[in-house]
């Protein structure tokens, strides 16, 4: 039997002076794990922090188990915490799979000193929130590595799925930081393939205004539609997350075909507001079919002319989404119950 923990803190370093901005994604994802958390009964604060000072002062009697997020938090700042808090459960959350790991590797360094701390501590986790990763740290490194995966908040009232494309202007959104591993380059060329078969207006929606390795990416593709007169491309800036979600839901289809991931909140942002996304394998959460290969434009774009005229794609990802967050519930128990 399941018996609840006194108090969950989950920590994230926080880069920006406001809460619930998009580019903070790790906040948004806390946030939403809390939300589920609590829904079930579990007391979780989600805190901002921009150094170890500030979680040790949030770090009171009442308090059972911090996760933070991400590899960033020195090993020695680590072994401090855990010998002045014997009785608090640590652990730092993974929120990359393997691959993403190339762009950070303080990151890599970082995980590699705590899987050799909890071998010699009680109250210290090295937590992956992918599947993936953690049968990869086990399998390579012979080191226990909890699942402890992103949770979506759902509202009790979903909002109905958007009216089927039936012409006008099609809104595709490729939403996310300007990467490399994002893919979308070959996004956007699926999109322009989509608005030739169909004969129709396209707005391209894109993220702007956070460039992470992928300088030129924009320009390739302001390139690939320059002289079109049937496609516009709207550069979006970074919103608060409310305000994102707004934007989602003026969206017809969403294309996230990443190289890599452990999550993708914006395919979950599309579902939470009746929205379907083509994605890649490695958002291996989603309904199969709505997954492309990751290096097959005209793939991509068949699954995106399908998902806009399946009636039912809406509901298939909630219910995919449910199935996560369930499956991801029992997961965060099972660890919160030592």
């Amino acid at each position: 039997m399941f018996s609840s923990p006194r108090r969950v803190i989950l920590a994230y370093k926080n880069f920006a002076a406001n809460r619930n901005i998009s580019h903070i994604g790790l906040g948004v994802a806390a946030m939403n794990t809390a939300k589920v958390l609590r829904s079930f009964g579990i007391t979780v604060d989600v805190l901002p922090i921009i150094n170890v000072a500030e979680l040790k002062a949030r770090l009171t009697s009442e308090v059972s188990h911090v996760v933070v997020s991400a590899p960033w938090i020195s090993s020695a700042d680590w072994l401090c915490l855990l010998n002045l808090h014997p009785d608090v459960r640590f652990a730092v959350n993974c929120h990359s799979n393997v691959g993403f790991l190339q762009a950070d590797a303080n990151g890599v360094r970082l995980v590699r000193e705590a899987m050799e701390m909890e071998r010699g501590a009680w109250n210290f986790h090295v937590a992956g929130n992918c599947k993936k990763f953690c049968r990869w740290v086990a399998d390579t490194y012979s080191a226990p590595c909890r699942y402890l995966p992103n949770l979506y908040y759902l509202e009790n009232s979903i909002p109905s799925r958007r009216p089927l494309f039936a012409g006008g202007a099609l809104r595709i959104g490729a939403f996310g930081a300007t990467r490399p591993l994002k893919n979308l380059m070959s996004a956007a060329g699926a999109a322009v393939e989509v608005a030739a078969h169909l004969h129709a207006d396209l707005e391209l929606w894109l993220s702007s205004g956070r460039t992470e390795g992928g300088g030129g990416i924009l320009d390739a593709v302001r390139a690939m539609v320059n002289g079109l007169p049937n496609i516009r491309l709207v550069e979006s800036g970074w919103q608060s997350w409310p305000k994102f979600r707004t934007t989602v839901r003026h969206m017809h289809l969403l294309l996230q075909p990443s190289y890599t991931e452990s999550f993708n909140m914006v395919t979950a942002d599309g579902i939470a507001e009746g929205v379907p996304s083509v994605v890649s394998q490695a958002i291996d959460w989603a309904p199969e079919h709505w997954k492309a290969p990751i290096d097959d434009v005209h793939e991509i774009a068949r699954v995106a002319r399908y998902l806009l005229n399946d009636p039912h794609a809406a509901e298939d990802g909630l219910r995919a989404l449910e199935g996560h967050n369930r499956e991801g519930l029992e997961a965060w128990k099972r660890h919160l119950a030592s």
